[in-house]
């Protein structure tokens, strides 16, 4: 990592919550990871701390039923950038009842409609698959509830297993993503410093 790119150097799991009732308080700006239950969060959340446990990966896909809150911490500079991560349940293949699933979608559905502190919502779609229907649902419904101060950014993760042609394709199809890859550790940097230059201003050369 260029040590003239912003990095993380405080990232801490606060808690977890059912709801927006018992989240934590909105003192600061949110980014909120959204994707399906086996496109790699708990990874991705991983390679952007540079922590490798920091949130935790289940191997049930959709086990993760709680909203999960991490203070972080960014560095650029001399200057110090606070925000929280926010890292919701992934939507797809949960094995659980339909009541259960319907508390799910109420309690999300509520968080981010009335949530005041999201700032990006980060979209995290598998490279491989990248035009699933239940992908282009989430994204319309998030486009159609982005109230005029927040931003939402295409991440697509898993970019190694992509060859050079489906990659090149990937860009010309969503012109405005990033791709990134926690194996190679590339595509983080740009993460990042989308991040920081939305929430806080931060401008790059």
């Amino acid at each position: 990592m260029n040590k003239d790119n912003p990095r993380v150097v405080k990232a801490e799991f606060i808690k977890s919550a059912q709801s927006i009732v018992d989240s934590v308080d909105e003192s600061r700006s949110e980014v909120v990871f959204m994707g399906r239950s086996n496109v790699g969060k708990s990874s991705t959340i991983n390679l952007l701390t540079n922590r490798k446990n920091l949130a935790k990966s289940s191997s049930t896909p959709g086990k993760t039923q709680l909203i999960n809150f991490f203070d972080i911490e960014y560095l650029y500079k001399d200057d110090r950038y606070p925000l929280y991560f926010v890292d919701l349940p992934g939507f797809g293949y949960a094995r659980v009842s339909k009541s259960t699933k319907e508390i799910w979608q109420k309690n999300l559905l509520e968080f981010i409609k009335n949530r005041v502190a999201i700032r990006i919502y980060i979209h995290l779609r598998d490279a491989r698959h990248p035009n699933t229907d239940i992908d282009n649902r989430v994204e319309k419904f998030l486009k159609d509830n982005l109230r005029d101060d927040q931003k939402l950014l295409t991440v697509f993760t898993k970019g190694d297993k992509l060859k050079q042609k489906d990659r090149a394709k990937l860009k010309r199809e969503y012109p405005n993503s990033i791709v990134i890859s926690n194996l190679k550790k590339e595509g983080q940097d740009r993460v990042h410093k989308e991040i920081l230059n939305y929430v806080f201003g931060v401008e790059f050369d």
